[in-house]
This record gives structure tokens, sequence and C-alpha cells, in this order.
């Protein structure tokens, strides 16, 4: 029987020794599968989420991105950074912009009350003076002039150098002669008077105005009548300016200091009207100094409140008034007889009408007067205007000899 080197199948079905040594070889390695690395466990990312199929993380794609977006960040903070310091160096050092000429045309330029050197120049430049705030303010403070440039009107021009505007604020000579001052305590009349001097418009065209004064802004309780209403004040007045908008400028200034003193509500509290209040203001303004302003108005209430006088208020300066402010000195017997609806020796109450221009002190005087049961007072010293006040008659004549004492002295001459 011939033999075969290749094992039979056992009859059985069992396996001999060979079989299992074949069953336990490895089975052969596919072609090129050594030529390629096996990837880690953590290199695979599924391809398909779900399908269990896997493939490469981007580290080195995320990576790369990361550093480009902080360098772009970093370039553009230092280019930032650099732009502003360039524009900031650059405004140190450069010089302001500013005109070269002499400029052109006419600017009639403003300064108001109150205005800074950096608000006259804000305004020189919008009103097409200077090229800059800067070039101004710079100029300004090369010139310690400058802190003394006055209120009113200027002649410039169009597109001047800083310096060269300047130079024609801070000389007083150059303000345009429109500005006009009103002392307190003047009556209508001499308000026409100064203005008419202040201004190119003549008396009658003042005259005219307040004959019809419906635009003037007047209050009602003055039916028509501006005697005490025009404000004295500082005014300064443009080269538009006609002889309504002057006199209406003042009753606005007016309307600003009564409003200051409270008038309509003191008016409510003391039991009068505003107009009232107004005429007591302009008899303090006539009658009183600084801080015996609010005693005097105190001894105005009094008396017409009071039965010690019979409501006659005998105030000289309404006596001057009523006789069209003719009289030189203490009203005579005569004077004191003048038939006149102002004669408050004849009148009781208050006169019909503010006799003059009452100031700020005489407004807060009538508004807020002192306490205290004063009938009388006498200006005992007419130089200094030292003044006395007395709640009886007999104290008042004591008062009165102590004048006559003053006035016999070779000192006094107003008398």
């Amino acid at each position: 029987m011939t033999h075969h080197d290749e094992a039979q199948p056992h009859p059985s079905g069992s396996t001999t020794p060979r079989d299992e040594e074949a069953l336990e070889a490895p089975a052969p390695r596919a072609p090129y599968d050594d030529q390629v690395p096996a990837a880690d466990e953590d290199d695979l990312v599924p391809m398909h989420p779900g399908r269990g199929g896997r493939r490469r993380k981007r580290k080195g794609v995320k990576s790369c991105l990361a550093v480009l977006v902080a360098l772009a960040i970093v370039v553009a903070v230092f280019y930032v950074g650099v732009t502003r310091g360039v524009g900031f160096l650059r405004d140190q050092f450069s010089s302001p912009e500013d005109y070269a000429g002499p400029g052109h045309g006419k600017v009639t330029f403003q300064v108001h009350d109150g205005d800074s050197v950096a608000e006259i120049g804000r305004n020189l430049k919008a009103a097409g003076v200077v090229a800059s705030v800067e070039a101004f303010t710079g100029a300004a403070s090369a010139n310690p002039d400058s802190t003394g440039i006055q209120v009113g009107f200027y002649p410039l021009k169009k597109e001047m150098p800083a310096a060269d505007a300047l130079e024609v604020l801070v000389d007083p000579g150059n303000l345009m002669k429109n500005s006009v001052t009103i002392p307190e305590g003047l009556r209508v009349t001499d308000v026409v008077g100064l203005l008419a001097d202040a201004t190119d418009f003549s008396r009658g065209q003042f005259t005219k105005v307040l004959a019809k004064p419906a635009k003037l802004g007047l209050p009602p309780y003055a039916h028509g009548n501006a005697e005490g209403y025009l404000f004295p004040a500082t005014y300064d007045f443009g080269p538009k300016a006609t002889p309504t908008s002057i006199l209406r400028d003042m009753v606005t200034r007016w309307k600003q200091a009564a409003a200051d003193a409270d008038l309509k509500g003191a008016a409510k509290r003391l039991g009068y009207s505003p107009g009232d209040l107004m005429i007591v203001a302009s008899l303090v303004q006539a009658e009183g100094r600084g801080s015996y302003m609010p005693k005097i108005a105190r001894v105005i209430y009094n008396r017409l409140e009071g039965s010690e006088t019979g409501h006659l208020l005998q105030i000289d300066a309404t006596v001057d008034y009523a006789a069209d402010n003719k009289l030189t000195a203490v009203p005579t017997t005569d004077d004191l007889k003048i038939d006149s609806p102002y004669n408050t020796y004849q009148n009781p109450g208050l006169p019909p009408t503010p006799i003059e221009a009452p100031g700020d002190d005489a407004l807060r005087a009538a508004t807020h007067p002192a306490d205290g049961d004063w009938y009388y007072y006498v200006t005992v010293n007419l130089k200094t205007g030292e003044t006395k006040f007395a709640s009886s008659y007999d104290e008042f004549l004591k008062y009165k000899d102590e004048l006559r004492q003053y006035c016999a002295t070779e000192s006094a001459g107003a008398c």
C-alpha cells in the first residue's frame, strides 16, 4: 500500500496533531498591509457619526488657525496704537490751523457778557473770522491783554489770522460805540436822552415808539406806560438795532430783574399788586441808599397801612416828579401844595405810576422790606447818606433838628 505525505481525515471526524498545527498557524497577510502604519485609536474620528466609520482629526489645521487669528489681533492692536500715537504727536507738535492773509470783507463781532476766551474763539470760528479755536486761544495765551477784552461790538474781517483778530479785540478803542449805560433812578425822558446820544436815533424816534408801546412787552399793570420799566443796566446794541428793539431789550431786562426779586410772589404775600410794588420800588430808589432801602420800604408800607400819617406817604420825590423835576432843594410850603395826583402830601396812597426806574436793590427792598414799626426817616448827613428812622413824630422832629444843625455847618453846602 502506497503511503502519502498529506494527512487524511480521521474516520471519526477528529484531527491529527498535524491538523492542529495547521489550525494554529497565523493567516497570511494581505498584500501591502505592512506598508501602512496602524493608526492609534485616538487618531481616528468617525467618518459618518453613528455609522461606525472613522477618519483622522485635524489637530494641525486648528492649531495653525489659532496662531493666525492671534497674530492678526496683535497686528491690529499694534496698528491702532501706532496710528493714534502718530495722531497724538502730530496734534502736540503741529501748529493749529490759521489763516495767513490779512482778511477780507466786514464782520461785526459781538463779545457777550461772561464770554471766556474759548467761547470767543468758538464764536469767531463760527463767524468765519478765524480758522480754528486753537489758533485763537493759542494767541490769547501769549497775550496778557486777552484777559481784558471788553463786552461790545468790534469790526473784524473774514479769514483773519487769529493774532490779528485778537489785537482788535484787546483794544477798547475798537469798540463800536453802540453801548450805553443807564443808571438807576432815571425817568423815561432821561433814558431817551441817553439812548439818543449813544445811537444814531433821535429823541423823537424813541418817543414815537413809547407813545405806541404795544411791541415793547410791557406787563398789563403798566397800562402802556414805560415809566419805571426801562431797566437800568449796560446795553450793547448791534448794527441792526432799532428804537423798538432797544426799548424792548430794556423791558426784557426788567422782566428778568422782576423774576429774580420774585415780584409776583411778593405782591401776593404782601397783599398788593405787582404794579403797586413797582411804584414802591421806584419810591425807595428815589429816597434811599444801599442798606437803608429795606427800612424805607417798610416805612412806606407802614404809612399805607397805618393811621400815623393818615395814609399819606409825604415823600418829597413825588412832589419833585409832580413839578416835572424843577425842584432844586427841599420842597417849600408852596411846592407841597402842587395840584397833582403825584403829590403824596395831598393825596393818600400810592402815586399813579412809578416815578423813576428802580434797580435791583430797590426791587429787592420793595419785595422784601425790613421788619419794624417806623413811620419816619431823616437823612441827617447828605454827604454820607446817613439816615435815621423814627416810630413817633416827636422822635422824627429830633432828627429834623439834627439835619438843620448839619446844614448850618460850612461843609454842608447841599442843604
